[in-house]
């Protein structure tokens, strides 16, 4: 991602950012409205489903973030440097997402293990979210705009597939 292209480079991300957010509505309705363990509070804007209008948007940012970091590590190092950073940096980032969204009401675990204010369970989803984004980003980033649609569904299902595997490992089987 060396901006070789203007600002096309940016837009590629952006957009492959975008469409995962708006599938990433998905997972968050299922976990709320089917498990009861994820809680959207009344904020005066739209729901989709149960989920919050706004979370069809709130994954830019971290998708956005944790992509461009693994680009910047795999210019500068290698790709295997990339994929820890990746990890890591979606590890503190959607740790601290989870640590700090009560403070904002935007949404909160329930009826889970939780350590302060993440859901212990969603946390290796999350990492896995972070590093497939960055591997599916590289295999797509110069591929047609079109490409991105299917990519960020099979991104999205990949996520909820993780999410409730993992809640059924540390909720249900560990938990009891």
């Amino acid at each position: 991602m060396g901006l070789r292209r203007g600002y096309e480079d940016w837009v590629n991300l952006w957009l492959f950012a975008m469409i995962l957010s708006l599938f990433q509505i998905f997972p968050d309705w299922f976990l709320s409205a089917q498990l009861g363990i994820l809680a959207f509070p009344e904020d005066g804007l739209f729901k989709i489903g149960t989920v919050s209008g706004y979370m069809g948007g709130l994954w830019v940012i971290p998708i956005t973030l944790i992509v461009y970091i693994g680009r910047r590590i795999e210019t500068r190092f290698s790709t295997p440097k990339a994929y820890f950073a990746v990890g890591l940096a979606s590890l503190l980032i959607f740790g601290g997402s989870e640590q700090t969204s009560w403070m904002i009401s935007a949404w909160h675990a329930q009826n889970v293990i939780m350590v302060g204010g993440t859901a212990i369970y969603i946390l290796i989803p999350e990492i896995i979210l972070g590093l497939s984004s960055f591997f599916c980003f590289q295999q797509i980033e110069i591929s047609p705009h079109w490409l991105k649609i299917p990519a960020g569904f099979l991104l999205m299902q990949l996520y909820l597939g993780s999410a409730v595997f993992f809640y059924f490992i540390i909720e249900i089987i560990a938990g009891k």
